[in-house]
């Protein structure tokens, strides 16, 4: 079926049944506690319109082989817990389904959903973070469903094991949450003075992974279609990098973009955020069991 929000790579492909799709795109338009600029509403909605100008050939390979589904979107009314109930059951569709979840936020908070069901169904997992926030706050402006505790809630209520890269912004409770908790991290500082480790994850990290991509991890250079854009971020190609050393023979279970607040009459964001999507997808493909 067609989607009011438009399909990803609609341009490019027809649709395919849930169970003929490797991947399922989530829409998930939800905006409660950004803290700074606001539009991530927009977000997912961006993303696929922009997904009609990509090319299916990545430069390595044709991801939409594997089929790609997109879901109706979210009903993102009502607050928190029951937004993260409707996120929880889609991603349980996708997962019925045989499928990947791919969430488009959307703030960050949405990916507490997906990483709810994901728990359900497979256990412990280790998250990869790309992030200019660690986002590891116990709560943000009166709620724990920040976006600025997502984090916190995946590691201190599931006791999901977190790593993280590209953070440069921190709040002296972060840094001591990371301590106790035993949070990794290549900080954007780290990467710049002294390069992108490989391997770059810990040799315990667990082999099955979820990432989740906050586009305020990209430069503002980049990425300037956010909310909270902070200098000193990650490059495409050393995005990409990271991205291949951590996903290279592990079984990802499911990302996320999320973040993007559109600009008017800027469209480059959006197709950057639209060809991220794309790029993960091409390396599930290429790298993942």
């Amino acid at each position: 079926m067609r989607h009011a929000q438009g399909r990803f790579l609609a341009s490019e492909l027809d649709d395919v049944a849930p169970d003929g799709a490797r991947f399922h795109v989530i829409p998930v338009g939800y905006e409660e506690s950004v803290s700074y600029g606001g539009g991530t509403a927009a977000g997912p909605a961006a993303i696929l319109a922009a997904s009609d100008q990509l090319e299916l050939w990545d430069g390595e390979s044709v991801p939409a082989d594997l089929g790609i589904h997109t879901a109706p979107a979210v009903d993102c009314c009502g607050g928190a817990e029951a937004v993260l109930a409707r996120i929880e059951a889609a991603t349980a569709t996708a997962l019925s389904h045989g499928g990947l979840p791919v969430l488009l936020g959307g703030e960050h908070t949405v990916t507490l959903g997906a990483l709810r069901a994901l728990h359900r169904q497979y256990g412990t997992f280790g998250v990869i973070q790309f992030d200019a926030h660690a986002d590891l706050r116990d709560s943000y402006g009166g709620t724990p469903y920040s976006h600025a505790a997502v984090m916190r809630r995946a590691v201190a209520d599931l006791g999901l094991p977190l790593f993280q890269i590209g953070v440069r912004a921190l709040c002296r409770e972060e840094v001591d949450c990371r301590a106790a908790l035993g949070v990794g991290h290549l900080d954007a500082a780290a990467l710049a003075r002294h390069g992108i480790p490989d391997p770059l994850l810990p040799p315990d990290f667990p082999e099955r992974i979820y990432v989740t991509f906050d586009v305020d991890g990209l430069d503002p250079s980049i990425m300037p279609a956010t909310g909270t854009p902070v200098p000193g971020g990650l490059g495409w190609y050393d995005a990409r990098r990271c991205l291949e050393l951590v996903m290279a023979g592990r079984q990802v279970l499911g990302f996320d973009v999320v973040e993007l607040a559109p600009m008017d009459g800027f469209h480059a964001a959006d197709f950057a955020a639209a060809r991220l999507v794309y790029d993960i997808m091409g390396l599930v493909q290429r790298l993942c069991r």
